[in-house]
């Protein structure tokens, strides 16, 4: 770290991270890829086995997640993802990555799914040794990291070296700086006809590795709100957008998190890490919309227009990264309502 910024609280950058890769802190047995850092997160790396397991776990304050693998029964089988494997909708996969951490003690960690794996429901989350809750890495951690994946609604042929996951490490506990919900859109009058999709049931494998090449009527349906209302059904999956004019300061990073049970009857939002720079697709333009992943929960629900649905949480950045999002071209730069980047064009 620079002299002028390693006492800065707050979100590590590119290039710190690109350091702490360099000094041995994150590690790997393969090289890291630059494509991995973000300008505030690096990329998770699967690695060359899935164990499927009977039922998700937390291995707890005294015990390693290998030594959960090998004291119970709670594996099944094991799958070689060197060629590719399909995991199936509905089962439990644990996967261990292929980068592990040995964390200054100042240093801690989030992580999140990434933009394109949340918008196909596949329900990803880290896991450490000694955990005792998911998608956290504690200060000065030392040892590998793992990842659990349950595609919900669609089966996917998954491999090596695909990237799931995504690590955000933070130094010496940065304070939040502001929190705003975000209002939902369904006005046909600014998203157009089409306000939303809704996932199909018994849709065709999903092949990771196939950038914009799924045709997305294969696995979504159009939902249309001429009264800008919509029924939110128990279990279904949505893809729905706020409203426009969203921008992540240059200054700052955030994290989009799973709606507060005062906002309703459903989960919003599973993937939400935001970067610095997010937002406008040209100096002019007014801002991004958030693109929210919604799951309803016990009830059937109603979603009006305008009313809140996720909540963003801002924190200062440790540094000025070398990049900011978008610069090197994103699929999800200037976004309006879209599905994830494995699908062509809606037409």
């Amino acid at each position: 770290m620079s002299e002028n910024t390693e006492q800065r609280a707050g979100v590590l950058v590119d290039n710190q991270l690109s350091l702490l890769a360099q000094k041995g802190h994150i590690s790997s047995e393969n090289p890291i890829e630059e494509s991995q850092f973000q300008p505030a997160s690096i990329d998770l790396r699967l690695g060359d086995f899935a164990y499927r397991l009977r039922a998700s776990f937390l291995p707890g304050g005294k015990r390693t997640v290998t030594q959960c693998l090998s004291e119970s029964d709670i594996m099944l089988h094991r799958l070689d993802l060197r060629e590719g494997a399909v995991l199936e909708t509905g089962c439990v996969y644990l996967v261990p990555l292929q980068e592990a951490l040995k964390l200054p003690p100042y240093i801690d960690g989030i992580t999140n799914p990434k933009s394109s794996t949340g918008r196909i429901d596949v329900f990803v989350r880290v896991i450490t040794d000694y955990a005792t809750a998911f998608d956290r890495v504690a200060q000065g951690y030392n040892g590998p990291l793992w990842v659990e994946i349950c595609p919900r609604t669609f089966s996917i042929l998954a491999k090596t070296n695909e990237r799931l996951a995504q690590l955000r490490l933070k130094q010496y506990s940065p304070k939040t700086v502001k929190s705003v919900d975000l209002a939902l859109d369904l006005d046909p009058k600014s998203l157009g006809k089409i306000v939303g999709f809704r996932a199909r049931r018994h849709a065709p494998l999903l092949n990771l590795a196939d950038i914009g090449l799924h045709d997305p009527r294969k696995y979504f349906e159009p939902l249309y709100a001429p009264d800008r209302r919509l029924v939110l059904d128990p279990g279904e999956f949505y893809i729905l957008a706020s409203a426009p004019g969203l921008i992540i300061e240059k200054d700052l990073a955030a994290e989009m998190v799973a709606s507060a049970e005062d906002l309703g009857e459903f989960r919003a939002h599973y993937a939400g890490f935001f970067d610095p720079g997010f937002g406008p697709s040209s100096p002019n333009a007014k801002g991004a919309r958030g693109v929210l992943e919604v799951r309803g929960r016990d009830v059937p629900f109603v979603l009006e227009h305008g009313q809140p649905v996720a909540r963003l949480v801002y924190e200062n950045l440790a540094a000025v990264p070398n990049r900011f999002y978008g610069e090197s071209g994103s699929h999800y730069q200037g976004q309006g309502l879209k599905l994830s980047k494995l699908f062509n064009r809606w037409v």
